[in-house]
């Protein structure tokens, strides 16, 4: 099975912990970083152009540049646009849904209710991004 490079996206400590954690027991991603948000990703990928990760997972809500800013600085910047980055959050709204596909994310998907839910949320996004393709090879 592939392993994808990723960088997360996570302002919240305990969800950081939580996450690494799910991506550690399911063993499908390679986490190439965890930032706090959008100001910081932004910041990682111009000192590591040459090591881009093959996807983003962003939270949606942040302080300092937040999920909707980095799909509108990452797709409208060459440098950056192929990546697909998708958004998780806590909200299971469809206008919030609607808007972050619109603005190009690759994908949305809601946030585990409990820290235990972690790995089966790795594994549905690993499904995700090998079903849809995301990940050119």
């Amino acid at each position: 099975m592939k392993k994808y490079t990723i960088v997360i996206v996570e302002n919240d400590e305990d969800e950081q912990l939580f996450m690494k954690e799910g991506f550690d027991a399911a063993g499908l991603f390679e986490i190439k970083a965890q930032l706090r948000n959008g100001d910081e990703l932004l910041e990682w990928l111009k000192e590591n152009s040459t090591l881009l990760p093959e996807l983003v997972l962003s939270d949606l809500n942040m302080p300092g540049k937040n999920g909707y800013d980095i799909l509108d600085e990452l797709k409208s910047n060459p440098a950056y646009a192929h990546l697909p980055i998708i958004i998780t959050s806590t909200s299971s709204a469809q206008t919030i849904i609607d808007k972050c596909l619109k603005k190009g994310a690759a994908e949305y998907m809601v946030k585990p209710d409990t820290f235990v839910e972690y790995e089966p949320f790795v594994k549905r996004l690993h499904q995700v991004v090998t079903d849809k393709q995301l990940v050119k090879a």
